[in-house]
């Protein structure tokens, strides 16, 4: 098995935990693993992305080539768009809906909604509210994880979950409990969205 997967947002939202998490999960089962350098601005309100493979073979390089990503994950759904070119035709794109508008020509959010439903294989909804609903807003990059986690062949839940309690156990088990939950609701809810999906393409 193998995942390419494209890791994006903006500095602040969490997309690194993401990756952290994902990576002790992959090791946990055994896989391989490479992690390309991020690339852009980590600082708050700066573009972040990196390239994340696992695979259950050795890894050549740690970049993801064009046309060959299988998911690209990211909090912000501009951001999700500027990594379509690496999107393999049967990836997926799993985004948050909100918008950070960091740049003064940030497009229309319908233009961006319109070009992401054209893509086919997207699971776009409001990660946030689903964050502030079960847990804390802070928490929709475990929305976020969940969701996405559903497209990751080879690393089970349970040892995702055990990645979370790695990463903020030291937080105490509050902050633990309120990330878990924000991760099984993001995976729930993009359990709903792919089997509409896969409904209107059958």
């Amino acid at each position: 098995m193998k995942s390419d997967i494209i890791l994006a947002g903006v500095g602040g939202q969490g997309i690194l935990s993401i990756a952290t998490i994902l990576g002790e999960a992959a090791l946990s089962d055994g896989l391989h693993l490479k992690q390309a350098e991020v690339h852009g601005m980590s600082q708050r309100g700066g573009d972040v992305q990196s390239n994340l493979r696992l695979s259950s073979l050795p890894i050549a390089s740690d970049l993801i080539p064009l046309g060959g990503a299988d998911l690209i994950v990211s909090l912000e759904p501009m951001e999700s768009l500027r990594y379509f070119p690496w999107l393999s035709p049967t990836g997926w794109i799993v985004t948050n809906t909100v918008p950070f508008v960091n740049i003064p020509d940030y497009p229309e959010e319908s233009a961006i909604m319109a070009e992401l439903k054209a893509q086919g294989n997207v699971v776009a909804f409001d990660m946030e509210a689903l964050a502030k609903e079960v847990a804390t807003q802070r928490a929709s990059n475990m929305v976020l994880l969940g969701a996405c986690s559903l497209f990751i062949e080879g690393i089970r839940e349970e040892d995702i979950e055990k990645g979370i309690r790695n990463v903020f156990s030291r937080k105490g088990e509050a902050m633990v409990e309120s990330n878990l939950k924000a991760l099984r609701a993001g995976r729930e809810r993009a359990k709903e969205y792919a089997k509409q999906i896969k409904g209107d393409g059958e």
